[in-house]
């Protein structure tokens, strides 16, 4: 004969101490599930997986499972710069796959309206998101990331071209996706301090912003152009990043500059931000990018530089305003 605990029985290898409130009554089982930090699949596949125990007992039992879950706190970590050229979509993607290997529970939205490049550097160009309850689901990019991007939203090669609220309208779709589990989001923001970037900041409230340079004074300018931007919005600033930092050559080994060196390392210590690290000019990571893999995937010495910079990011994550 069922009872409760034959039914406790057979679901614990599969419940995993997440189910509770069993009660048998009129020929049917009810019971809870803590759906608690699990995705949509994993939701979906955990409920299968005790219907089918359930079944396994007595297949005449009519099931109702009550599914809860805990509201996942977002935190959206804006990356950003002055200026266009500065990899900012390369450093987005690479942070977030170097934090996904460090476990951490990341998703990215690429709201570049201009040039929306996350669908190539995440190997995934062609995949569109399904919709849930108009909710978009994000697409399984590179790394197992999950991403939604503009460049999902438009025909490949179409130009975006649509007018401040149509654009507005449409990152708030990709920001108010169906994330699951992912608690820190990555945000591609488009280069420059324009009225797209006023309107995701005031709506959408960044938890920090991520500033990107190239070593060389013009690019600083207008970094710290970003920097002023993001605090009169009052977004804390995480710290700058200097990107295109010197470039060893293949051949000989030699080390040279081209745009210069430890320009954003001083200007971040001019403006009492902190300086999160370094990333080389090197072409491996272009040829990376644009192959789909980016180099946060692999070992050696810049995937170091990403994982670096993803541990200070994360350290100021969880304990705000000190960033290791």
């Amino acid at each position: 004969m069922v009872d409760v605990a034959s039914i406790e029985a057979a679901i614990a290898p599969v419940a995993q101490d997440r189910a509770s409130g069993i009660r048998l009554k009129d020929g049917g089982v009810s019971l809870m599930l803590d759906m608690s930090g699990l995705d949509e699949t994993q939701r979906e596949l955990l409920a299968a997986d005790v219907k089918h125990a359930i079944e396994a007992l007595d297949s005449s039992l009519t099931i109702r499972l009550l599914q809860t879950a805990e509201r996942v706190k977002r935190r959206l970590i804006a990356i950003a710069s002055g200026k266009g050229g500065v990899g900012k979509s390369t450093l987005s993607a690479n942070l977030a796959i170097a934090m996904a290997r460090a476990g951490r529970k990341v998703g990215l939205v690429d709201a570049d309206i201009y040039g929306p490049s996350q669908p190539r550097l995440l190997n995934a160009e062609g995949k569109k998101p399904e919709a849930k309850e108009k909710q978009l689901i994000p697409v399984t990019g590179a790394g197992g990331i999950p991403f939604l991007s503009m460049g999902q939203l438009a025909k490949p090669g179409q130009a975006i071209a649509w007018r401040g609220p149509m654009a507005g309208n449409a990152l708030s779709q990709l920001v108010d996706g169906d994330w699951g589990a992912a608690q820190d989001i990555i945000m591609d923001l488009p280069p420059g301090t324009g009225d797209i970037q006023l309107s995701m900041v005031q709506k959408h409230k960044p938890t920090g912003a991520i500033i990107i340079s190239t070593p060389q004074d013009l690019a600083l300018m207008d970094a710290a152009r970003a920097i002023g931007f993001f605090d009169q919005a009052k977004v804390p600033i995480i710290g700058l990043v200097e990107n295109m930092a010197g470039y060893v050559c293949p051949h000989c080994g030699e080390v040279s500059n081209p745009f210069g060196a430890g320009g954003a390392e001083a200007a971040a210590k001019d403006m009492n931000i902190p300086f999160l690290g370094r990333i080389p000019l090197d072409i491996a990571i272009r040829e990376a990018s644009d192959s789909g893999k980016p180099p946060a995937l692999g070992d050696g010495p810049i995937a170091d530089a990403y994982a670096k910079i993803a541990l200070k990011l994360s350290q100021w994550l969880d304990k705000p305003g000190e960033p290791g």
